[in-house]
């Protein structure tokens, strides 16, 4: 846990006086403090650094996606760090610990701007034109340090359990030396701090105090960031990794946050955009309308790029100037738990005979001996390529070649649905009933059925015995949020890892001599799981030398 820092030679600085879409990023030398104390500028600069430790997954493990370590994708390229989660290869001395070290390096500079940079007057530019509007927006930096810190006290708690809390600016001999805290103290600091801010962070950033910024600005977080955070990390407690007693206090607790959410969201107008695939369309979903009407906040990537494309475009496609790479394949598991009719199917997934991407001029043959099939270098493994999050217009190579934006959706609206249902149903353990204390309409079935109206389905069937409601509802979030980073760490906090992520299957299409096709449903990966200690990540080895034996081990690891 190195904590100790400088600051870096380039510093990402939000631009505040700026219309454009994304924050702009400046260079600057490496200064003490005094001078980082001089300007708004400087603050912003700080906080701008913070907000790039931020998580995404657009290919972490060299293209490969956390998906691929969990039921939802097969990574196409075999020897893949992405395959240590399950061949055996995961261990102290192999952690996986890239999230440990950056949301670390968060905390740090988190705490470093409350410590030093909160209460400056700037008085030296009290005659500028927009010195007023310019101090408006640095008072709210505290509290979204504050919220940041939080954030990466979450995403540590979910993947490691119980950690250090540090919430004071240490030096590194010090920071590294400190003991882990509960998990329980853990999410309860997540919780103190939301209350904390929530009412003091800003609600808008396209009115602070009369400065021009983007409209709506949804690549910083504001007052409903906050409440989302707190919601899920309820959430999170409540759930049985966590809570293993089954405290059913703590259920209550996740479905009031969870509703506070959407009665938020809907109060600001708020409501599940009608185009899903919009949502992960990063040239567009950071201004259109329709996604800004659920997306509560995202994580803007500094750069245009073509990477993700070049990762997960079908192997051999024509007309893009290179074929992909293949990617982040879907699974026969995934395609099986989508229903007839369901509009996020083709909008997730590529199958054989599609037209796509925009750049490719045939069909899609991911059948064996077919064009993007089979034995094809790193061709689809399981039938499928993928299409969420990947932005179809994109030609890789060739004269052609462009970029594009992407942005990672960190929270959005129809979450807080299958969330709020989530808590519900595991206070009446009946997913038609509202638990006490809740409005008649709250019922889990609701809140699903609103879901399941935008992808074009009926209301889920009536009748169910709890145990078939859960395994719906499960179905429901595996669909719903498939890709976007929560379905390795949802198994892993219902405690369920043996009954969805052993066996991979995938799709081995072969044409045969009249052009019809016949399929078999195949098994592409046997995995290892152990529940005694894989619902959560190895301590990194080297954090507990450093520690000199303070940081204890994860059991079982």
């Amino acid at each position: 846990m190195k904590l100790k820092y400088i600051f870096s030679s380039v510093l990402a600085v939000a631009t505040l006086a700026s219309c454009s879409e994304q924050m702009d990023y400046k260079e600057f030398s490496i200064y003490d403090t005094a001078y980082m104390q001089k300007k708004f500028e400087r603050a912003g600069g700080i906080l701008s650094t913070i907000y790039a430790d931020l998580d995404s997954d657009f290919g972490n493990y060299s293209g490969a996606m956390l998906s691929s370590a969990t039921d939802e994708s097969v990574y196409s390229h075999d020897g893949n760090a992405i395959e240590s989660f399950f061949n055996g290869a995961w261990s102290p001395s192999n952690a996986n610990s890239s999230l440990w070290t950056t949301c670390y390096h968060g905390i740090a500079y988190c705490n470093k701007y409350l410590n030093d940079f909160v209460g400056l007057k700037f008085s030296d530019y009290a005659l500028d034109k927009n010195f007023q509007a310019e101090l408006y927006q640095y008072n709210n930096y505290q509290w979204e340090a504050r919220f940041l810190r939080a954030y990466f006290y979450f995403l540590l708690v979910r993947q490691y359990g119980g950690v250090p809390l540090i919430t004071e600016d240490l030096e590194a001999d010090v920071a590294n030396v400190q003991p882990r805290a509960t998990a329980d103290q853990v999410f309860d600091f997540i919780d103190s701090e939301c209350e904390a801010i929530k009412d003091s962070i800003t609600k808008d950033y396209g009115d602070l105090g009369n400065l021009a910024m983007t409209p709506a600005n949804n690549g910083r977080a504001n007052n409903l960031a906050v409440l989302a955070l707190r919601a899920r990390a309820a959430l999170y407690h409540a759930s049985p990794l966590f809570n293993e007693s089954n405290n059913k206090d703590l259920w209550q607790k996740a479905a009031q946050l969870n509703k506070a959410v959407i009665d938020s969201c809907q109060a600001r107008g708020m409501k599940l955009s009608n185009d899903y695939k919009g949502l992960f369309i990063g040239n567009t979903n950071w201004s259109d309308a329709a996604a800004l009407g659920e997306i509560i906040f995202g994580r803007r990537m500094p750069t245009e790029n073509r990477n993700f494309e070049t990762y997960n475009f079908p192997v051999g496609i024509s007309g893009a100037g290179a074929g992909g790479g293949g990617g982040n394949c879907p699974t026969q598991n995934l395609v099986e738990a989508y229903e007839d009719g369901d509009k996020r199917f083709a909008q997730t997934i590529a199958c054989n005979g599609d037209s796509w991407p925009n750049a490719n001029t045939v069909p899609l043959e991911t059948f064996v001996g077919g064009i993007n099939g089979l034995p094809t270098a790193y061709a689809t493994p399981t039938g499928y390529y993928l299409k969420k999050y990947v932005t179809e217009s994109v030609q890789i190579a060739g004269n052609g070649a462009n970029t594009c934006k992407h942005v990672w959706v960190t929270f959005r609206l129809g979450e807080f649905y299958l969330n709020y249902a989530e808590a519900l149903f595991n206070l009446s353990n009946d997913g038609y009933t509202a638990p006490t204390g809740f409005p008649a309409s709250a019922t889990p079935a609701y809140y699903i059925n609103q879901i399941r109206k935008r992808a074009g389905l009926g209301n889920i069937e009536t009748g169910l015995s709890a145990a078939d409601f859960k395994a719906r509802y499960e179905n429901e979030r595996f669909v719903e949020l498939a890709f976007e980073g929560h379905r390795f760490f949802d198994v892993r906090r219902w405690k369920e890892g043996e009954k969805y992520f052993k066996t991979i299957y995938g799709l081995r299409i072969t044409k045969n001599a009249d052009g019809t096709f016949s399929e078999a449903k195949t098994v592409i990966q046997n995995r290892q799981w152990d529940e005694s200690k894989m619902n959560l990540f190895p301590i990194p080895q080297s954090e507990i030398l450093k520690s000199g034996g303070v940081l204890t081990q994860n059991p079982g690891w």
